[in-house]
């Protein structure tokens, strides 16, 4: 490989990289104040926000939405939501990876709280989402560099 050709690959993956940590560093934000501030689920699996003054924020309505009403709750929802992740064939939309970090989070929640056979069940799908996330953010760097996104 020619040094233009080793220039442009590096420009390419520092790009994709610092893209990759943009999307992380939004999610994490937003999650970790309102996880910071206690959330609450209740018996019918309804995610609230512990702290009122925090709680009446636009961002956590906006949360309380998708946690809500978007997110999957059941193990077969969630199983769904690993199979089409695990062969989706682009990088997915902010708002998609979003939702699957959040998905995520109440899945290694629900796993904490359960016992026996149904925390290996919980467990399990917080794997399968893990892993079709870690191929989603690793998806830019699988390809040859002649084929990668600007």
């Amino acid at each position: 490989m020619d040094w233009k050709a080793e220039l442009n690959n590096c420009i390419l993956t520092s790009e994709t990289a610092w893209k990759t940590w943009k999307r992380i560093t939004n999610v994490y934000h937003m999650a970790n104040e309102f996880l910071l501030a206690e959330l609450d689920i209740d018996k019918g699996q309804r995610i609230s926000i512990k702290d009122e003054e925090l709680a009446s924020l636009r961002k956590a309505a906006e949360f309380d939405t998708i946690c809500n009403e978007i997110i999957p709750k059941s193990i077969t929802e969630i199983r769904r939501l690993s199979s089409r992740l695990s062969s989706y064939p682009r990088v997915l939309k902010k708002e998609d990876f979003e939702r699957t970090v959040l998905t995520m989070v109440y899945t290694a929640y629900r796993a904490a709280q359960t016992q026996g056979h149904q925390k290996d069940i919980w467990a399990e799908s917080f794997v399968s989402l893990y892993k079709a996330l870690k191929h989603d953010l690793m998806f830019p760097y699988s390809k040859e560099p002649s084929q990668q996104e600007t």
